[in-house]
């Protein structure tokens, strides 16, 4: 990612979790300019260029009542979408994603035997650790609620016999397109069966719209195993790239959140807001 790039993500990241932190009081441009050390005039381009729609529409996409509406006016049953061909048409901004899984065998031993790399990169939801294998992503977490050193321990936790290395220098292509810029990235999952399975229902939501447990459960075949489900969405080793932020309870409530309720909002004001941009 070039310094401009890099900068400019910084600046975006700060200015949204200003905009969080202030709950449903809606902040003005001159002031969120201001912060961001910006005329108003600038911050607005700024702002309208990365996320799509102004900061004032932004905020209206955090209100407490913006995941029920979600539900109900964009709530996608997985079959439909999958049948349509939904799951690659809008998801993570047409970035291309492909989905390696390891073997259940794989799984068993904990990792051992694989090599994994890590490192920290700039994204607009804070800072992102990615991890991967010779054959792709296999971890992507944010640490703005959780912090650096639990968002590291919790995904080497996920596969405790594997050998660790720090190479962000490696790994910074793919980073770079999985945290919204360009290129193809690729998915190396590594999990139980049933949660490849939930994993792979999630890939199917469209950006822009969401789904619930029980809609999950029921795609996969198992529509008892609402629990189970929201087991599995809680370990996906992959945010953002596996949308498990689009999965919300059937009341509208936003649900729990691995990496913290505060980065979900985020992303799926995120979302909407390109989503809208692209609606004629």
């Amino acid at each position: 990612m070039e310094q401009t790039d890099t900068y400019h993500y910084q600046v975006m990241r700060r200015a949204i979790e200003a905009i969080d932190a202030a709950n449903d009081t809606q902040l003005s441009l001159t002031d969120l300019a201001a912060d961001m050390n910006m005329s108003p005039a600038h911050f607005q381009r700024l702002f309208s260029t990365w996320v799509g729609v102004s900061p004032k529409r932004y905020q209206q996409y955090l209100t407490l009542s913006h995941a029920k509406s979600l539900l109900r006016d964009r709530f996608t049953t997985l079959e439909t979408s999958h049948a349509v061909g939904l799951s690659g048409s809008g998801r993570l901004h047409d970035l291309f994603v492909r989905w390696e899984a390891m073997s259940p065998g794989d799984y068993a031993r904990d990792g051992a035997d694989l090599s994994i790399c890590w490192g920290w990169f700039e994204s607009q939801f804070g800072p992102a650790l990615v991890m991967g294998t010779d054959r792709g992503i296999c971890g992507l977490a944010f640490a703005a609620e959780a912090g650096p050193d639990a968002a590291l321990s919790d995904l080497k936790s996920r596969w405790p016999k594997a050998r660790f290395v720090e190479d962000a220098r490696r790994l910074a292509p793919w980073a770079s397109a999985a945290l919204g810029m360009t290129g193809e990235t690729q998915l190396h999952m590594i999990g139980a069966p049933f949660q490849l399975k939930v994993w792979e229902a999630l890939l199917t939501i469209p950006s822009g719209h969401v789904t619930t447990y029980s809609e999950i459960a029921q795609s996969i075949g198992n529509p008892k195993a609402v629990r189970a489900v929201g087991t599995a969405v809680g370990r996906n080793p992959v945010s953002w790239l596996i949308p498990c932020h689009r999965a919300l309870r059937k009341s509208g409530a936003l649900g729990g959140y691995h990496w913290g309720l505060p980065v979900k909002r985020a992303m799926l004001a995120w979302e909407s807001a390109r989503a809208d941009v692209s609606i004629p």
